[in-house]
C-alpha cells in the first residue's frame, strides 16, 4: 500500500476533486468510519493515496448513475451538490427537527431574482407576497424573509405552525441567554445530588473500556468494510456480554428504568430519570413571562427530548421498540447506550439556538412571515391574518404565487413525528384532516383522497392570487398524480424541473429524485 498523503493535503485535494469544502475534519471522520486506510509515520498520519482518489472518484460519478436512472434531463444545478451540509441546514433552519422538508437552496432558486444565470424568468421580487399552502416548518417562510419576500405559510398541524412562527420571532437574545443561564444553573443543581448522573458516568466508563476491547477503531469498521466480521451477529453477542455489567450497575445505583405506567408516549418512551428532567425544565419554561422568550426556550426543550428518547441512534426518525439497555449501534460501530440526563443535550441546544438566532438576526427583513393554522382546502387567509397593514397590503396587491412541497402519499404520520410535543404541550392534533398521511396507505382510495386534497387547497389558494401566478409544487410523482391534480385544479403545467435529491438523511441512499411542478392558470 502507498501511504502518501498526509490529513492536510488530503483536504485540499477532495475540495478540488468534489467542488466544495472538504474539511481536515471530515477526512478524519472517513479514517475514524474506516473508509481509507492510514499509517502513523513520525508522528503524523498518512492515508493510502488510491483509497482516497477512488472514494473521490465515486461521489463524483453520481451525475452519470442519476443520469442512467432518470433520464438525461435531470437537473443537476438543482442538485445542489457544492452545498455542504452546514449550508443545507444553515442558520435558523435546523433549531428543530422536521421529517420531509426541502433545503433552502431550493426556494432560494426560484426565490431570488438576482439567481439569473440558469433561469429564463423572475418570478418574484422584493416586496411581493409568497404562499406555502403546506408550510411544515418554514423553510419558504425563512427564505422569502431573507430574501426581503413577505410570505404566509399554512399548515393543518399546531406544532408545524409553532416550530415555523417560533423560528422566524424576533426575541431580545441577551435575556434569552439570561434565562437559559438560569434554567442550565436550575437543572445542574437538579441533577447534582442525583444517582442517574453518578450511574451514567460509571456506565460510560465501562462501556469505552468494553469497546476498546471488542469494537476497536478504526480497526473493527475495517474488518467490518472488508466482510471479514458480520457485525450484526458478532454485535448481538456483545450486546449479550455487556448487559451483566448494565444490570449491576442498575442495582448499584437503584435506578428506576420505566415509569410505573406506560399509558402516554412520554412514559413509554423515557427512562424515568429523563421524564424527571423533562418536567423540570418544562415548569420552569412555563413560568417565563414573555411569549417570544418561552417559545424559544419550548422549541429547545423539544429538540432536546427528540434526541433523548429511549430509542437506537439508527431509529430517531422511526420509532420501533424502547431501547432501555446497551445496544450494539451500527451507525458507531460499537456498543450505545440510552441516555439517563437531558442535561448536555439542553446545554447543547441552548448555545446552538443563540447562535442561529444571531446569524438570521443579521439576515432578517423587516416583512411579514407567518405560518396561520388551519385547513389550506378552505382556510379563510384574510380572515386569519391579524395583521392590520399587511392585510390592507394582501387585499391591495395580493399573492404573487406559490412555492410549497405537498405531503407525499403515504409516506409520513405529520402530526405523529412529533408526539412527544403535543402530550408535552398540549397542542390540539388534527390527524383525520392531514392529506396523504401514513396511516391512510398508499391504495386507490388514499390516492383519490389525496388528489382531492391537493387540487382543493390549490382551488382555495387561487382566490388570493394575483391573475398572472406562479405556482411551484415540489413532489416526488411516482404515482403520476400531479397532471390530473393540476387538471382538477384549474391549472396547466408549464414546464418540469427534476432534480437529483443528493441531501438526504435517510437510510435508504438510493438514488432518488423529486420533480418541481411549475404550474398556471389556464
Amino acid at each position: 500500500m502507498v501511504y502518501q498523503i498526509n490529513i492536510q493535503e488530503a483536504s485540499t485535494i477532495a475540495t478540488n476533486l468534489s467542488n466544495k469544502k472538504v474539511t481536515q475534519s471530515n477526512i478524519s471522520y472517513l479514517i475514524q468510519y474506516g473508509v481509507i486506510d492510514t499509517i502513523n509515520r513520525n508522528n503524523t498520519v498518512y492515508l493510502h493515496k488510491e483509497q482516497f482518489y477512488n472514494y473521490f472518484k465515486r461521489q463524483k460519478s453520481k451525475e452519470k448513475e442519476y443520469k442512467l436512472k432518470f433520464g438525461n434531463d435531470i437537473n443537476w444545478q438543482l442538485s445542489f451538490e457544492n452545498y455542504k451540509e452546514s449550508e443545507t441546514t444553515k442558520h435558523i433552519h435546523r433549531l428543530h427537527p422536521y421529517k420531509g422538508k426541502f433545503i433552502p437552496q431550493l426556494v432560494e432558486y426560484f426565490l431570488d431574482n438576482h439567481i439569473d444565470n440558469f433561469k429564463k424568468e423572475i418570478y418574484f421580487k422584493e416586496n411581493d407576497i409568497v404562499l406555502d399552502p403546506f408550510c411544515g416548518s418554514g423553510t419558504t417562510l425563512i427564505q422569502a424573509n431573507e430574501l426581503g419576500i413577505h410570505s404566509i405559510g399554512i399548515d393543518i398541524s399546531p406544532f408545524n405552525a409553532f416550530i415555523a412562527n417560533t423560528k422566524l420571532s424576533k426575541v431580545n437574545i441577551e435575556i434569552l441567554e439570561k434565562r437559559l443561564d438560569e434554567i442550565n444553573k436550575k437543572l445542574d443543581n437538579f441533577t447534582k445530588n442525583r444517582d442517574n448522573i453518578t450511574f451514567e458516568n460509571r456506565l460510560l466508563y465501562e462501556l469505552n473500556r468494553f469497546n476498546s476491547r471488542y469494537f476497536p477503531t478504526p480497526e473493527f469498521r475495517k474488518k467490518v468494510r472488508k466482510r471479514e466480521i458480520d457485525d450484526k451477529i458478532y454485535g448481538r453477542e456483545k450486546e449479550k456480554l455487556f448487559l451483566p455489567i448494565y444490570q449491576e450497575l442498575l442495582s448499584n445505583y437503584n435506578i428506576q428504568i420505566s415509569s410505573n405506567s406506560n399509558s402516554s408516549f412520554l412514559d413509554k418512551w423515557y427512562i424515568k430519570p429523563i421524564r424527571d428532567e423533562i418536567d423540570f425544565v418544562f415548569k420552569e419554561i412555563k413560568a417565563i413571562e414573555n411569549q417570544d422568550i418561552k417559545n424559544i426556550l419550548a422549541l429547545i426543550l423539544s429538540r432536546t427530548i427528540r434526541s433523548c428518547r429511549a430509542t437506537t441512534h439508527a431509529d430517531l426518525a422511526t420509532l420501533r421498540e424502547p431501547q432501555l439497555t446497551p445496544y450494539y449501534c451500527r451507525k458507531h460501530g460499537k456498543i450505545c447506550k440510552p441516555l439517563f440526563t437531558i442535561k448536555n443535550w439542553f446545554n447543547r441546544y441552548s448555545k446552538d439556538t443563540v447562535k442561529r438566532l444571531k446569524e438570521f438576526d443579521n439576515l432578517r427583513r423587516d416583512i411579514f412571515s407567518r405560518c396561520l393554522i388551519g385547513d389550506s382546502r378552505d382556510i379563510d387567509i384574510l380572515k386569519k391574518i391579524k395583521d392590520e397593514n399587511f392585510r390592507e397590503l394582501l387585499q391591495k396587491q395580493k399573492i404573487k404565487g406559490i412555492f410549497s412541497s405537498p405531503p407525499y402519499v403515504g409516506l409520513i404520520n405529520y402530526h405523529e413525528q412529533h408526539e412527544y410535543a403535543y402530550e408535552l404541550f398540549g397542542f390540539k392534533r388534527d390527524d383525520e384532516k392531514e392529506i396523504g398521511p401514513l396511516f391512510k396507505g398508499r391504495g386507490a382510495k388514499a390516492k383519490e383522497e389525496y388528489i382531492e386534497g391537493v387540487s382543493q387547497a390549490l382551488i382555495n389558494a387561487k382566490k388570493y392570487l394575483i391573475n398572472d401566478f406562479n405556482i411551484f409544487l415540489v413532489a416526488n410523482d411516482k404515482f403520476n398524480l400531479y397532471p390530473i391534480i393540476a387538471e382538477r385544479a384549474g391549472l396547466k403545467i408549464v414546464d418540469e424541473f427534476k432534480r437529483p435529491v443528493l441531501n438526504r438523511v435517510e437510510k435508504d441512499r438510493n438514488p432518488y429524485s423529486e420533480t418541481i411542478f411549475h404550474m398556471k392558470g389556464v
